[in-house]
């Protein structure tokens, strides 16, 4: 019952999110939003929405492990993973704004998330600081925005509009209707996914942190998965790179706000393991992601294996921690000698000139 429990759960995430995309997007339209902000703003939080909904409702059921390891969990899973796989698929361009800009705003995130995080608890204080930063980068993309060519604007019309051509969902009532259940959707989802996780995390001896790390991070954030892989099999390379960046700020700054506001003044506690460890492996990610995106404009198929291979090494690692397993001390050893001077190594080759051209 409890992984039925588990399945459903997520599949409800999933299904909500992408209703309330639906449903917010085309509201937006119709009061004469500009696609572009839609886009940026409602779409980017309809990804995200899991996450939301997940780290929220554990605070609300006391499991606060479970609502910063979602996040921190899935900040990381997003990189190492999602962009791995999508440029095995096919090498990923990076778009020159994300280089110069969402990309360094996604590494500035994940600092004030540790930062803040520092002391050991994210106050209701820190919470409206990460909420306040993450209106002041909608209202730059708003602000933005408006130098962008009215052709840009009509594209991205057209793309909602091929997406839905049945006639109904521009009926305000639909689209209202459609947040409606979307938000019902995510609320029960994410309730019965956090039960579930609580659960298995006992039935198998391991934390809440460690599950929320791996099974419900990576769970969360299988409407990011589904968006990067479609986008790169398309060829819509800058979508597949841009979900994944915006979903990490969004993560940082919008889920961990809201979390540590609904802690109220008791604060959200923030788990030692996650302190010494998980927060530092999420900003060493994004910084990895920094150096890899301006060294070329370019994710190339072994880039993707690299970030594979990481990730795969990262749950191992929490695995063999939370079991106190005998070989942790050896394969600690072998991460510390070999896989950490060999990624100095990568960086230091990243720095070299190479193509700009997928191969």
């Amino acid at each position: 019952m409890t992984y039925l429990l588990f399945i459903a759960g997520l599949a409800a995430l999933i299904v909500g999110a992408d209703v309330l995309v639906r449903g917010a997007s085309r509201l937006a339209l119709s009061l004469g939003i500009s696609p572009l902000v839609v886009g940026l703003t409602v779409v980017a939080f309809g990804t995200s929405a899991p996450e939301v909904a997940v780290s929220v409702g554990a605070v609300l059921d006391g499991k606060t492990d479970l609502a910063l390891g979602n996040v921190v969990g899935s900040n990381i899973f997003n990189v190492l993973f999602i962009l791995g796989l999508s440029a095995l698929i096919v090498p990923l361009v990076v778009n020159i704004q994300l280089i110069r800009q969402e990309v360094p705003i996604m590494l500035g995130a994940s600092l004030l998330l540790l930062l803040l995080s520092l002391d050991g608890r994210l106050s209701w204080n820190d919470g409206v600081l990460l909420l306040i930063s993450l209106a002041a980068y909608t209202s730059f993309l708003v602000v933005q925005s408006r130098r962008e060519s009215q052709a840009a604007q009509d594209e991205y019309t057209q793309e909602f509009a091929a997406k839905s051509p049945a006639g109904w969902l521009d009926q305000v009532w639909v689209q209202l209707l459609l947040i409606a259940a979307g938000l019902a959707l995510l609320v029960l989802g994410s309730d019965w996914l956090v039960q579930a996780a609580v659960t298995l995390a006992k039935s198998l001896g391991v934390s809440d942190l460690v599950i929320a790390l791996t099974i419900v991070a990576a769970g969360t954030s299988m409407p990011e998965v589904a968006t990067s892989i479609v986008a790169a099999i398309k060829g819509e390379r800058d979508i597949a790179v841009g979900n994944v960046v915006g979903s990490n700020i969004f993560n940082a700054l919008g889920c961990m706000g809201l979390a540590s506001l609904v802690s109220g003044q008791t604060g959200l506690v923030v788990p030692a393991a996650a302190l010494s460890f998980d927060l530092w492996v999420m900003v060493a990610v994004a910084l990895a992601c920094v150096r890899v995106f301006m060294t070329g404009r370019v994710i190339a198929r072994w880039e993707g294996v690299v970030f594979l291979g990481y990730y795969a090494v990262y749950v191992t690692y929490l695995v063999l921690a939370a079991q106190q397993h005998g070989a942790l001390g050896a394969f600690s050893t072998a991460l510390l000698s070999f896989v950490l001077p060999l990624t100095v190594v990568a960086l230091v080759v990243l720095g070299l000139p190479k193509a700009t051209k997928p191969d």
